[in-house]
């Protein structure tokens, strides 16, 4: 399907021909082939954390996702499975299989136009090149959106990758039972969010991640992060500032809160309009979301819905 092709074309700068001998490249993910998920099969079970939240008589779910994952992930646990075919649509912050939300992210984020310091340039040219990324994917858009493509890198060489996230195991099942799927948010509430607020911002947060990657903190985390996530950890993932080194300068400290904090209220605003429209709803939405006073579970028990976990 064309919009499947999309998905892979869009992850296909990690697959492409990397220089004979070349060490460092990330493996290129196994493409989304009834094979995968042939192999998937024996491994599924629940993994992230689902809650039910019930309100006016009617039952929608929230579910904690991770944007990365491994292959063998791919096919859907039990809980998972029923909370999507007893509801009416699936909310996504962004829906990836998209392709006018894809179009406008690359045209937007293509734009954005920074002055990094010379040193800090060179050393995320070195990072590109070192990850097998084509160097004309520098020339354009923002340095901060692309030094997550070496985040993204380093999660790779570990059998983590975003073609095999939740969003899309969970898009690819709503379409396969004729399931609407809907975005929470617009790619511009999603790049306000991730965007430096200026070039000096910007330079801070890049070069800060250099220094993580460098020094292999990258690895560490992400490593962390699907650990906790597949257990359903949700105490440990409440303390994640503790134990990212993510929050150590004051740009990373701005990106935590616009990433999360800031976006909070949003999604929770838009699953409960979903719902209160008569639809029972599978929102899915990035495990971080979820935690803590500020996070969507408590905001959606201030607004009436009871609450409970389903292990």
């Amino acid at each position: 399907m064309h919009w499947l092709h999309r998905v892979l074309w869009a992850l296909s700068i990690w697959t492409c021909a990397a220089p004979a001998g070349a060490q460092t490249c990330p493996p290129a993910p196994q493409p989304l082939t009834p094979e995968l998920f042939a192999q998937a099969a024996p491994h599924a079970r629940d993994r992230g954390l689902l809650w039910a939240i019930s309100k006016d008589g009617r039952t929608s779910y929230l579910y904690g996702t991770l944007h990365i994952g491994r292959a063998q992930w791919m096919a859907p646990g039990p809980g998972v499975k029923q909370a999507l075919q007893a509801t009416d649509v699936l909310a996504l912050e962004l829906d990836p299989l998209d392709e006018s939300i894809q179009r406008e992210l690359a045209s937007a984020a293509g734009k954005v136009q920074r002055k990094l310091s010379p040193r800090t340039l060179r050393r995320l040219q070195a990072g590109w090149a070192a990850a097998c990324l084509p160097a004309a994917g520098l020339a354009d858009g923002a340095p901060e959106l692309k030094v997550f493509d070496l985040v993204v890198a380093a999660a790779m060489r570990e059998g983590l990758s975003p073609l095999y996230g939740s969003e899309i195991l969970l898009s690819l099942a709503a379409r396969g039972i004729s399931r609407p799927v809907v975005s929470l948010e617009s790619p511009a509430q999603q790049l306000r969010a991730l965007l430096a607020k200026d070039d000096a911002e910007a330079e801070e947060f890049v070069s800060a991640t250099l220094d993580d990657l460098e020094q292999g903190k990258g690895r560490a985390v992400a490593l962390k992060t699907a650990d906790v996530w597949e257990r359903g950890d949700i105490a440990e993932l409440g303390r994640y500032p503790q134990w990212c080194e993510c929050v150590d300068t004051d740009s990373e400290r701005k990106l935590l809160k616009r990433l999360l904090d800031d976006r909070n209220p949003g999604l929770a605003d838009g699953v409960d309009r979903l719902h209160m429209q008569g639809k029972s709803v599978l929102a899915a939405v990035g495990a971080l979301h979820l935690p803590g006073a500020g996070g969507i579970v408590e905001l959606l028990k201030k607004k009436g819905y009871a609450v409970h976990r389903v292990h």
